[in-house]
């Protein structure tokens, strides 16, 4: 069974859908086709390094397919959101669940796909701004640039944005670096 696509959903029906889907406002995306060969190299050396910075930390690295549920009143069988996030960085362990994290993770991170692009910087931006993500990472390996956006006052900021031969900095975990250039397939 799948969506329709002029339906609304909630998580207790996202669960008995085939293939890969996010839910926001209810509304179903189909996160098929799979990504490409740049965007899993991106994924893969982004999360070794957080993988590596967090391992001795209280914070947690997930990769998608990963279920991120987000909820307005707590009530996480009936979320109407249910994002994938390519990483997730979940510092509060009571958010994890055998089925994902419930609530916020602390960081996120999106590398864009041309199918995903304007998902990730316009619902996904605002969705994750409206939950209190902390930082908010957009990564383009077509451009190979790193948007880093911090929460501030209930709205992302945008801190810095990265070129490839630059050192990427968290602002929110500040000792926390790497190259660029190490995320980028060339």
């Amino acid at each position: 069974m799948n969506p329709e696509p002029s339906k609304l959903y909630t998580y207790a029906d996202y669960i008995q859908w085939d293939g890969r889907w996010e839910l926001i406002d209810g509304k179903a995306y189909n996160m098929s086709p799979s990504p490409t060969w740049e965007h899993q190299f991106t994924v893969m050396e982004l999360s070794f390094a957080f993988r590596s910075y967090f391992q001795n930390k209280d914070c947690y690295v997930a990769i998608a397919p990963f279920d991120v549920r987000l909820s307005e009143n707590d009530d996480y069988t009936y979320a109407k959101h249910v994002v994938q996030p390519d990483i997730s960085v979940i510092c509060n362990r009571n958010n994890l669940t055998p089925n994902g994290c419930l609530g916020a993770p602390t960081l996120i991170v999106e590398v864009l796909s041309p199918s995903t692009a304007l998902k990730d910087r316009n619902e996904k931006f605002k969705l994750y701004e409206q939950f209190g993500v902390k930082e908010y990472w957009i990564v383009d390996p077509l451009y190979k640039t790193i948007e880093v956006f911090g929460l501030e006052d209930g709205f992302f900021k945008k801190r810095e944005a990265f070129g490839e031969n630059e050192t990427i900095i968290s602002f929110l975990f500040t000792d926390c670096s790497l190259e660029a250039r190490r995320l980028f397939f060339q």
